[in-house]
């Protein structure tokens, strides 16, 4: 979960949201302060759905209803906002939204 409430700007979202850690670790340092992460979403108003991947519910993964990881809206944000909890995707679906990411920024 990523909390934006309270100082979010213009455009950014300004609640508590869920998301999916991308970055690879040991890429950064641990003391390094930020993390990549992948919104999730249930609107589907607001994905590209060639650049995004839905995330049905299992009692894996923890989600309580469908939803999409929007990897068009990959965004580094403060560890200090970050929450974790329970909820994890699988390895398979943490290379299909590195993938989506990938596309949508031309690698």
């Amino acid at each position: 979960m990523v909390d934006w409430r309270g100082d979010a700007l213009p455009k950014e979202p300004n609640k508590l949201r869920p998301a999916v850690v991308i970055e690879n670790p040991a890429l950064f340092e641990a003391d390094y302060e930020n993390v990549i992460v992948v919104p999730l979403t249930e609107d589907g108003n607001l994905i590209i759905r060639s650049l995004s991947l839905p995330i049905l519910p299992t009692t894996e993964n923890g989600c309580s209803k469908p939803c999409w990881a929007a990897a068009h809206l990959v965004t580094t944000t403060s560890k200090q906002r970050v929450r974790t909890t329970r909820s994890t995707v699988t390895s398979d679906q943490l290379t299909a939204i590195r993938q989506r990411v990938a596309r949508a920024i031309g690698a």
